[in-house]
């Protein structure tokens, strides 16, 4: 295949650049053969898509005592790239802000990986109550001191989010310029309802999707065996039912199921790129075609033919979780078309 063949778009306004794909580390590096790793990270850079999620899971829910970060170092290393030759974006968490501040996370998680800062960061979401004024002014901080150029959301309520952007813009500091949300087939309430909706139709943000494969429910690995993301409105069991719909759509556009999930969430023009696992050179190769998909068929087709998958209907659009309607002291937002 030839190189530099995967488009990129930007996050957000004040973003970088960036590749419509995005690695994940999570359960990623952890599992793969090292020989494999090194191959599967020269091969997506040579294609345009080096740019990789890699964070520190060693707190709050992700308090595992991983080395996928640490790992992700090495094989980058060993792959022989030079540090410009590939994208990072961090994590921050917030599940003991700010007793940990980000300074501190900051520099355990660059130590780990092997290297001075990353081209963005996402601030993970939270269940207590956050200071989201301190925490815009902590991350300029982190901006300030040149470990972090642009920041992101991880599944913030909206009025969280909202409040971090006119916040930063009314004190001359760097606001958010995209928003990490669960978003595939299945998981739509957030990403193209009323709330973020909004936001993304503005400008003020672009969408990062993530989890877009379920853990691999949606490509047939209907009992994954480690850990998978958190399963918002207890909808798991309906997705592990959808998955024989999921294949012969996939089927009938003579595509395979991650190339129907990959395309169906970059044919929202709201998404910057898709994060998704990948551990070998041909599950990449096979996302490609997800490109290709696009490029044949156009978005609304895509679109058309999975409309029937959506099943979180019921899960709360702005991102809180009481129930739906209990908004405290605010109306929906008209739906963004």
């Amino acid at each position: 295949m030839a190189d530099n063949i995967v488009p990129t778009r930007a996050l957000g306004p004040g973003g970088p650049e960036i590749p419509v794909f995005a690695l994940g580390s999570w359960n990623i590096w952890d599992r793969m053969e090292r020989d494999d790793a090194v191959a599967l990270v020269q091969r997506a850079t040579a294609a345009g898509a080096g740019f990789f999620d890699v964070g520190n899971y060693n707190m709050g829910p992700h308090a595992e005592g991983a080395r996928t970060d640490i790992l992700f170092g090495e094989i980058v290393r060993e792959a022989g790239l030079d540090r410009s030759d590939y994208l990072v974006c961090g994590k921050l968490w917030l599940w003991d802000y700010p007793n940990t501040g980000f300074d501190d996370w900051m520099h355990t998680s660059l130590d780990r990986i092997g290297i001075d800062s990353v081209d963005t960061v996402v601030v993970g979401d939270h269940m207590a109550p956050v200071d989201i004024r301190q925490v815009v002014r902590d991350i300029q901080g982190e901006i300030d001191a040149g470990r972090v150029s642009s920041w992101g959301i991880n599944n913030w309520p909206y009025d969280e989010a909202v409040l971090a952007i006119e916040f930063a813009q009314a004190e001359g500091l760097t606001p958010p310029s995209f928003a990490q949300l669960k978003y595939s087939l299945v998981r739509r309430s957030m990403a193209e309802g009323p709330f973020y909706g909004e936001l993304f139709a503005d400008g003020r943000l672009t969408l990062q999707a993530s989890d877009v494969f379920e853990g691999g429910i949606l490509v047939g690995k209907t009992s994954p065996g480690r850990k998978i993301g958190a399963d918002v409105g207890g909808i798991r069991d309906a997705i592990i039912a959808a998955w024989p719909g999921v294949q012969k759509i996939a089927e009938g556009l003579a595509v395979t199921p991650a190339q129907l999930a990959i395309a169906y969430c970059l044919a929202n023009p709201a998404t910057a790129n898709v994060l998704f696992g990948c551990r070998s050179i041909a599950q990449f190769d096979d996302a490609i075609g997800a490109l290709t998909l696009l490029e044949r068929l156009g978005a609304d087709p895509i679109r058309d033919a999975a409309a029937g998958l959506w099943l979180d209907r019921d899960v709360n659009p702005d991102g809180t979780w009481f129930p739906p309607g209990g908004i405290a002291g605010g109306v929906a937002p008209a739906p963004v078309s």
